[in-house]
């Protein structure tokens, strides 16, 4: 039975029987606090009379269906998520009226009430087959239609959806409220996974921006609640200058009629593009102080999503095997506009720095898969939002870019969008065009590249004349054995001299490189420099090695490059040599704390505090543990106070030492900055700063629930209470993570962001022993609680408690054995637990190698 799923065999078989034209969907939102009335009439076209088909809908019942003036027994036609249609006609029009479900998982109609004013908010999330829990749709891409909403909702709500918000006129009263319906005007022809509604007395701030067909509505939406942090206008700034760039660039004016953006609560993801209608997670309305990074992430999301726009919502793939060209191509899109049209000028090396790295560790996980995934069906695409969908994709966007050439790749683009605008396209109706435009063929580059999975490694190999000149140079190429593919490379070449305590480029050569070596005339006779960096400019998709003296050189300078893009790659080069345990964990971690002083580069410094204190956790041998985690948290501490007052860097420091300590020694201080006692120089102690150090107090055992529920008496918020499940969750006592197991995985009534919170706190813990039980109750779970819950609360149970803390070969052994045992349990609990083994994995070996430094 089909169950949830639907195959790529099954839509294509539709999608060639049908065409739709238009839906016309009313919906009732007054009917209570759990369910929905939805009623749906479709009309389409059949290319052979007589056949069978049917149509998706997840609901709680389906009370009336009509194909064709004829009435079909819902008890008889709608099974398995699916209402079965016989007999289709040339022309049809379906009628289903069914109750739909909200949701507190952040998938189809999700309701959320918020505890300030007790007022609730909905908003949709259909990507990739949720449209149809809201109601009954052909759910895949490439059968586009019209889409007409009719709504009811309290009448002093705001009605959000991919038209512009129509006058609502009044229907009545409804358990003493005042209601009204909102007649939205079709849409152009989109897929459905791009509808929208989002519903309730969200506040609005309103502008305009000129486009080449007119004036164009701009809105930005937010709760009530958190209307007061709201900085409309540098959201405003940062979509008009994405508009200006992507019209130019694409040579097509924005397709929509409005452009709405809505920070919403309990959201899965970043962000999502539905048509004229973008909906964003609200943590990008910041209430307190947050990193430059996290400020620069916004603006990328935003550019992201506005890119979808033209590709993706006006050309839109056909079906999911080209999800990855769909989230690749915003990558670049937004990248390459932040990089040219906003003060984000260093996007690309942002972009070098985190999403690379992610692609990479990504690309190691025995879950790799080629970039142009095989998506059989909607089970695999669910599992398939990952690194190498985006970070790695777009990282082989940019060398394609490249090796075309920007303008031919822009002139091909244009053509693309002219050709393809409302319909649906493949990965080779992309590829033709770049053919076309650039006279170079790429069926081999895409066969190397977007078909096979893996990530290489680059060294450099050479001989040395008595003179210190290169008298051979060549750069070694080698595959894993279970990926051994050796791709074509361009990359640069970097030398550094050493000139005081700086590293000065005194040469760059950059080059091509194919197959297992190869040779470069260009270096020989060269005299051997400090520091010799591969890829340096970051032009390749590759990991990279440093030779011996460049090495010794690179520890001995952590701070000697000005710029941060050639730093961090010799920091990522370092973090991939401890990860493939090349290099002991305890040297990388001092060689990090040596390069964090002064450091201004602030998503350089996210991703290296993050990866310090993975290394700390993780990689490190158990002999070690204490003394570098003693180590980390007091260079974190130190390093804060001697920061800049007022700096982003200050505060990342102060968050991390706090997130990373380990010592009730440190509870004098904890406690001293919360009552306001003790502080550093311009860094205030805010709202979320209070509670990064009550949940510091809770992991070093010292704070009590009493005390987590009066922090949450000062901030009685959502996210005021999300911060106090995550807090309690972290206690070190076998009863707080009794208690946060019970609630988050033994129940399954929690929203999505509060079974986050508290597997974030299970995880914490100065006593990694009270892990240990776990381990068993862990696997034991798996089955019943994957089939019980949707796929994003299953992924955060599965993925949010698994044991990682004690990374040990008895955690890894329960793992094998679980996989063993269970080889044919559903695709994407299989893949989690698989990566999670894996992780385990990869720190039993560095764990060794770090031993071996005794």
């Amino acid at each position: 039975m089909p169950g949830k799923n639907l195959t790529r065999d099954e839509a294509a078989l539709r999608a060639s029987l049908l065409r739709v034209e238009t839906y016309d969907v009313t919906l009732d939102l007054t009917t209570g606090p759990e369910t929905f009335r939805t009623v749906s009439t479709v009309r389409f076209t059949c290319s052979e009379p007589g056949a069978d088909s049917f149509i998706d809908l997840i609901a709680d019942s389906v009370e009336h269906v009509s194909l064709n003036g004829v009435e079909l027994d819902p008890a008889q036609v709608f099974a398995d998520s699916r209402v079965a249609l016989p007999g289709l006609a040339a022309d049809n029009v379906l009628t289903v009226d069914a109750t739909g479900r909200y949701t507190n998982t952040g998938e189809g109609l999700h309701r959320f009430v918020d505890p300030v004013d007790n007022e609730v908010y909905l908003y949709t999330q259909f990507e990739v087959p949720d449209s149809r829990r809201m109601f009954a749709v052909f759910e895949q891409p490439d059968l586009k239609a019209a889409f007409r909403f009719t709504v009811t909702a309290p009448a002093h709500w705001k009605v959000i959806s991919n038209s512009p918000t129509p006058a609502p006129a009044s229907a009545g009263v409804v358990d003493h409220t005042e209601v009204a319906t909102w007649e939205f005007a079709p849409t152009k022809r989109i897929s459905s996974y791009i509808t929208a509604l989002i519903a309730g007395p969200y506040d609005e701030v309103r502008d305009e921006v000129e486009t080449r067909n007119g004036v164009v509505p701009l809105g930005v939406f937010c709760r009530r609640s958190l209307t007061q942090y709201l900085d409309a206008d540098n959201i405003f700034d940062c979509t008009k200058r994405g508009f200006a760039f992507f019209e130019k660039e694409f040579d097509q004016p924005y397709p929509f009629e409005k452009y709405d953006q809505v920070f919403t609560p309990e959201y899965n993801m970043g962000a999502m593009e539905n048509a004229g209608a973008v909906t964003f997670t609200e943590i990008y309305v910041f209430r307190s102080k947050v990193s430059e990074a996290k400020v620069e992430r916004r603006a990328l999301t935003i550019l992201h999503e506005l890119a979808h726009m033209w590709f993706g919502n006006l050309v839109t793939m056909k079906w999911w095997d080209d999800l990855w060209l769909n989230e690749s191509f915003a990558e670049w899109a937004s990248t390459t506009c932040q990089a040219e049209a906003t003060e984000w000028t260093s996007a690309w090396t942002t972009f070098g720095t985190a999403e690379k790295a992610w692609a990479y560790a990504q690309d190691q996980l025995t879950s790799t898969h080629p970039i142009a995934a095989d998506m059989r069906h909607l089970e695999d695409v669910e599992v398939n939002f990952d690194g190498i969908t985006y970070a790695k994709g777009a990282s082989v966007l940019k060398q394609l870019v490249a090796y075309v050439g920007r303008e031919p790749f822009v002139a091909a683009l244009r053509e693309y969008f002219a050709k393809h605008a409302w319909g649906n396209t493949t990965l080779a109706d992309l590829l033709g065009e770049l053919e076309q435009a650039s006279g170079r063929e790429l069926t081999s580059w895409s066969k190397l590249w977007l078909e096979t999975a893996g990530v290489n490694t680059l060294r450099p190999v050479f001989e040395l004349a008595p003179d210190g000149t290169y008298r051979s140079f060549a750069v070694e190429q080698t595959a894993t054995g279970e990926y051994p593919t050796l791709r074509p490379h361009r990359l640069g070449i970097g030398l550094y001299n050493r000139e005081g305590d700086s590293l000065v480029r005194a040469g760059y050569h950059e080059v091509d490189i194919e197959g297992g070596r190869t040779a470069l005339a260009d270096l020989v006779g060269l005299t051997q420099p400090d520091l010799l960096l591969l890829n340096d400019d970051d032009l390749a998709y590759a990991k990279i090695r440093l030779d011996e003296r460049s090495l010794r050189t690179a520890l001995a300078l952590p701070r000697g490059f000005a710029d941060s893009l050639p730093r961090s790659l010799v920091l990522g080069a370092t973090w991939d040599m401890t990860r493939d345990a090349e290099m002991p964990a305890s040297d990388f971690i001092r060689f990090v704390l040596d390069s964090l002083p002064g450091e201004s580069d602030s998503t350089l410094l996210r991703v290296l505090l993050s990866q310090v204190t993975t290394a700390t956790r993780l990689y490190t041998a158990p002999d070690h543990r204490a003394e570098t985690a003693a180590l980390l948290s007091a260079t974190l501490r130190g390093l804060a106070e001697t920061a800049e007052p007022g700096s982003d860097a200050q505060f990342q420091l102060l968050e991390a030492w706090a997130n990373t300590t380990v010592d009730r020694g440190d509870e004098t201080e904890l406690r001293g900055m919360l009552a306001g006692e003790t502080a550093l120089p311009g860094l205030a102690v805010d709202t979320e700063l209070r509670w990064t150090l009550v949940r510091a107090l809770a992991a070093l055992g010292v704070a009590d629930a009493a005390e987590i529920q009066a922090e949450l008496d000062r901030d009685p918020t959502a996210t005021g209470r999300e911060r106090a499940a995550e807090a309690l969750a972290a206690r070190s006592t076998a009863e707080a993570k009794a208690e946060a197991w019970a609630k988050a995985v033994e129940r399954n009534d929690l929203s999505n962001q509060m079974v986050q919170a508290i597997g974030n706190g299970f995880l914490r813990s100065i006593d990694r022993t009270l892990l240990e039980p776990y381990v068993e109750k862990y696997h034991d779970m798996l089955l019943d609680a994957w089939a019980a819950r949707s796929v994003a609360i299953g992924e955060r149970v599965v993925a949010g408690f698994y044991p990682f803390g004690l990374a040990d070969e008895s955690l890894k052994a329960a793992s094998d054995a679980w996989l063993a045992a269970h080889p044919d349990a559903p695709a994407g609990l299989v893949r989690t637990v698989a990566e999670n083994r894996d992780t385990v994995a990869r720190a039993l070996v560095a764990q060794q190698k770090d031993a071996e430094r005794d």
